[in-house]
This record gives structure tokens, C-alpha cells and sequence, in this order.
């Protein structure tokens, strides 16, 4: 099974940073409860602000992961990871036209009833099951 199915699969059961994290935590030895704990806050465009998307944060905190940083090479690093996070979004953007979970949601605002009533009749989770893909399809090209 793909990272992107593995990140689907765990859409059904938690937020979209969460999901992505999981999919690719284990090969980082972050285990399972951990990176849930970790991903937790930015569902929802960051605790359903929705600001940036939440399957772009998790791909972020798996970018960062993937760096193996450490404090003896933390310059080199932390530009490293920069850049592929500039990298990232770029590609997001161009594809999506925004990173606002708002935005890429057709302004349903989920922190309302109405919100959330827009978000179920219009099948509004299979938008976000495409950014989670997304992600981990830029995630794999990235690591």
C-alpha cells in the first residue's frame, strides 16, 4: 500500500495533518501515538482556524523528520529543509492556486453549523482525501 492510500485510509479516522504524519511516521520511529499527539493541532488549517491546510502541515513535520537534524549541523539543515518546505507549497500552489484550508474549501466555514452542514451535503472531505493525496505524492518526490 501506497503512503498516499496509507494517509487516505487514516483520513477516515483522523484530521488531515494527522493522517499524512501517520502514513510516513513509522519510517522516522515516531511511533503511532506520538505523531497523533503531535499532528493533533493542526487539523483544520491549525485547530480549525483554517488557515494552512492540515495535510500540508503534516507533510512539513515529516519533511522535517526526514532531515535527520541535529544540533552539531543544524545551519545546513534547517536551510535544507527551508527549501524544500518553500519547494513544497510552491508546487501546492500551483496546483491548488492557495495552502488556506478556508479557501481550498470554498470558504465553508467549519466552525459554524451552517459550515458543517455545507461541508457534509457537498462531499467537501473528498476535496481534503485529494490534498492529503497530493501531499504525500509531493512528499514522496521530496524524500
Amino acid at each position: 500500500m501506497s503512503k498516499a492510500d496509507k494517509a487516505i485510509e487514516n483520513f477516515n479516522n483522523y484530521n488531515c495533518a494527522q493522517s499524512v504524519l501517520l502514513a510516513y511516521s513509522g519510517d522516522f520511529g515516531l511511533e503511532k501515538d506520538r505523531a497523533l499527539q503531535a499532528a493533533v493541532g493542526f487539523g483544520g488549517g491549525m485547530g480549525r482556524t483554517q488557515d494552512v491546510c492540515g495535510a500540508i502541515s503534516g507533510a512539513i513535520i515529516t519533511l522535517g523528520l526526514a532531515s535527520e537534524f541535529k544540533e552539531e549541523d543544524r545551519r545546513p539543515k534547517i536551510n535544507e529543509v527551508y527549501e524544500k518546505v518553500r519547494r513544497f507549497i510552491g508546487e501546492f500552489e500551483a496546483k491548488y492556486g492557495t495552502i488556506k484550508c478556508r479557501a481550498l474549501l470554498d470558504d465553508c466555514d467549519l466552525n459554524s453549523e451552517e459550515g458543517q452542514k455545507m461541508f457534509r451535503e457537498n462531499n467537501m472531505k473528498e476535496k481534503c482525501r485529494e490534498y492529503v493525496r497530493f501531499c504525500c505524492d509531493l512528499l514522496d518526490k521530496s524524500l
